[in-house]
């Protein structure tokens, strides 16, 4: 179970990574089924990224998988993200899945730079915050 405190924690631990790199982003940490723990963003981060990167973990943490996966899954079989009947689930990359014991509890969803940084800032919080 990934608790309010781990959640708010991957937050910071993301905020920080992006702004050494004098980034701006938006991110989200969901639970298990999706619902949002934490959110926070920096001041200048684009409107879109606020939706995207709850999107994200969303669609992370309900198909046990990065969101980019779903992305791809559409392209390669020529199916429309409408396939999952959710409006929420988005196949941009950029949110990540968080296991414990081989059980996902939660998701990180990162928005505001291009797909591939926000994935490998998500998946980046995520190793930090397992060192610590």
């Amino acid at each position: 179970m990934l608790s309010s405190q781990q959640a708010l924690q991957l937050c910071q631990i993301a905020l920080q990574l992006a702004q050494q790199n004098q980034q701006a982003i938006a991110v989200a940490v969901v639970d298990s089924h999706g619902e949002l723990m934490a959110f926070t963003r920096h001041d200048g981060v684009g409107l879109p990224s606020i939706h995207l990167a709850q999107n994200k973990a969303y669609t992370a943490a309900r198909e046990r998988q990065p969101s980019g996966n779903l992305g791809q899954w559409a392209r390669d079989t020529g199916k429309d993200m409408g396939y999952w009947n959710d409006a929420r689930v988005t196949g941009f990359k950029g949110g990540v899945p968080i296991f414990v014991d081989e059980q996902c509890v939660g998701a990180i969803g990162v928005s505001g730079l291009s797909e591939e940084e926000d994935e490998a800032l998500a998946s980046q919080a995520i190793d930090v915050q397992r060192l610590q």
